[in-house]
């Protein structure tokens, strides 16, 4: 039994993720349904109920903690903690549609529906499952718990990132349907919220720079797809892309990456050919992760007028997955110089970009992208014309320099301003949330920073460096 048990957490696991991936009529989310079905139906051939309960962080059955299992349901306890489930029954009787709809109740419509579970099961004939502690997704009271939640999750999924990535660097198996549930799972938590991140987060290890950077530009790809309407899948297709467009730099010794001092020549040669060298490690991956990613790798450095590297003797252009990553690698190089106390705010950042519109950038994807981020990104702390301070809430679609902005002091606070319909007032500068606006902070639910010695640079230069 114990056997069965432990298959039974695998194929909810894997229904799990494939409920989130595909839709409820996919024929990967059925048969991966079918399976779960099946050996919940063994077990329950000789007994009326079957509980699966997770405590303490781990999966239990009855008096017995399978601790050895962490390993390999690890991403179903943490969706099942992440949303408040504490146990699952199944009972006799248990039919494939009840199954179904339960697994679409906990990927999807929990997230995206203000509806009990009570309600949903009624709704939808669920009668031989139950689900203990089961949480809404309505924001907490505490805005600061929030923040510490989402710092919490962001600290972890740089982790996922960086396992990732060391799962190709050190060609093991990548896993397909993991890959994809934990990139999607990021997306849900933070696309749209780069520059609430660099507020909240502030990295002070150098070995984590490059990963948080990579889940960055991943973040910001899957942004910029579905503003431009992807598809799930093409977007999902174009974040791993991104997610992996660097790992010809990753493979290069940190020595000369992270080296403080000028590079050698022949290390600046080394650097410039981390595009070819991981389309080459990315080509061994082609059955699990597909074309795209190899050809973003080596493509992302090519630039929209063919002036960058690797050098081809074809006149082609990059591909269009290539031009939006080349966006937004280069854009999250020069944002996250602001944790460092650099002066990169956002309208230099717009500045410097714009400046290179047709020629390290595709003209009008570059426009596109503004278009949808904003001058200030939603989140940006500014300090406006009249005197005010206030956080950018809003973009407005008619003018990327005037969104509406919630005002944060010295008076007035909360009221949101529209700048669209206000054109005497105008942003002067940004507030820097390591800086100058570190004392603003707390208005929003997080803590001013502490102070601290500061990481060195690394990641950002390579990018930088299509600008000069």
């Amino acid at each position: 039994m114990r056997d069965k048990i432990k298959i039974c957490f695998i194929y909810l696991m894997n229904a799990i993720q494939a409920g989130k991936i595909y839709t409820g009529d996919h024929p990967k989310f059925r048969e991966y349904l079918n399976r779960l079905y099946g050996v919940v139906q063994e077990i329950l051939e000789d007994r009326k109920e079957l509980v699966l309960g997770i405590i303490g962080g781990e999966a239990a059955w009855e008096d017995e903690i399978f601790f050895h299992l962490r390993g390999k349901l690890g991403l179903l306890i943490d969706f099942l903690e992440k949303n408040g489930v504490e146990r699952i029954i199944f009972q006799q009787g248990l039919r494939p549609e009840e199954l179904r709809e339960f697994i679409i109740f906990l990927t999807r419509v929990k997230r995206q529906e203000k509806i009990s579970e009570q309600e949903y099961f009624s709704l939808h004939g669920i009668q031989n499952i139950r689900a203990g502690k089961l949480r809404t997704m309505v924001r907490g009271d505490s805005v600061a718990a929030e923040a510490e939640e989402t710092r919490t999750r962001y600290a972890s999924s740089v982790q996922t990132v960086s396992h990732a990535l060391n799962v190709v660097l050190e060609k093991e198996e990548v896993d397909y349907l993991d890959l994809r549930f934990n990139i999607l799972g990021i997306m849900e938590d933070f696309v749209g919220r780069h520059q609430e991140l660099l507020n909240l987060v502030s990295v002070k290890r150098r070995d984590l720079v490059t990963f948080v950077h990579l889940l960055n530009v991943t973040l910001l790809a899957m942004f910029f797809g579905s503003k431009l309407q992807f598809a799930k899948d093409d977007v999902l297709d174009l974040g791993i892309a991104a997610l992996y467009h660097d790992v010809g730099k990753l493979y290069i010794s940190l020595k000369v990456i992270q080296k403080e001092s000028k590079l050698s020549e022949g290390e600046f040669l080394q650097v410039r050919n981390h595009p070819l060298l991981g389309a080459r490690i990315l080509e061994g991956y082609k059955d699990a992760l597909g074309i795209l990613p190899i050809v973003v790798c080596y493509e992302h450095h090519l630039r929209h007028d063919l002036s960058g590297y690797p050098k081809s003797p074809y006149a082609r252009k990059p591909h269009l997955a290539s031009m939006m990553v080349s966006i937004c690698d280069v854009y999250d190089a020069l944002a996250l110089k602001r944790s460092y106390k650099k002066d990169y705010p956002p309208e230099k950042i717009y500045e410097l970009m714009m400046l290179e519109k047709g020629k390290i950038f595709e003209p009008q994807l570059l426009d596109k992208f503004f278009h949808f981020m904003g001058v200030w990104p939603i989140g940006t702390l500014i300090e406006m014309s009249d005197g005010r301070v206030g956080i950018v809430r809003a973009q407005s679609e008619a003018d990327i320099d005037r969104p509406s902005v919630q005002i944060l002091a010295p008076e007035n606070a909360g009221e949101v301003v529209d700048l669209a319909r206000q054109p005497e007032v105008r942003i002067l500068r940004t507030l820097n949330p390591q800086a100058d606006g570190a004392g603003y902070l707390p208005l929003i639910g997080i803590p001013e920073p502490a102070a601290g010695p500061e990481a060195g640079e690394d990641e950002a230069e390579d990018d930088e460096a299509d600008l000069e």
